[in-house]
């Protein structure tokens, strides 16, 4: 018997259908008592049918832009580290740590190296 886990996300939409408030659970996450609130998410799915990758991104009217900046400067850390697990390109990979690392830089996140 095959092991399963599933995760919901529930989004309040406000009178324009923008989200309002976002909460997420995972079943293999036993230490959640309940859904967790969250500003944002993003979700990247790859269909194996047309081998496209299909996208859900929301964030609500909460998330400050200082707050997207650094989501987007973790979420790029994050897939240069997916993207060499999962080939072992470290020339690709250390080439995406770059750009987080400037993303970061000039989103004030990280500090400027001295030149």
């Amino acid at each position: 018997m095959s092991e399963k886990s599933t995760i919901v996300l529930e989004i309040e939409l406000d009178e324009k259908k923008h989200p309002k408030k976002i909460h997420w659970q995972a079943s293999d996450n036993p230490s959640e008592n309940g859904p967790a609130p969250v500003k944002a998410f993003l979700l990247s799915l790859f269909d194996e049918k047309s081998l496209d990758t299909l996208r859900l991104d929301l964030w609500t009217s909460q998330l400050q832009v200082s707050e997207m900046d650094r989501l987007m400067f973790q979420t790029l850390k994050s897939l240069s580290d997916t993207y060499y697990r999962a080939t072992n390109n470290h020339e690709l990979a250390n080439a995406m740590q770059s750009f987080a690392t400037y993303f970061g830089e000039n989103t004030g996140i990280v500090p400027k190296e001295e030149q």
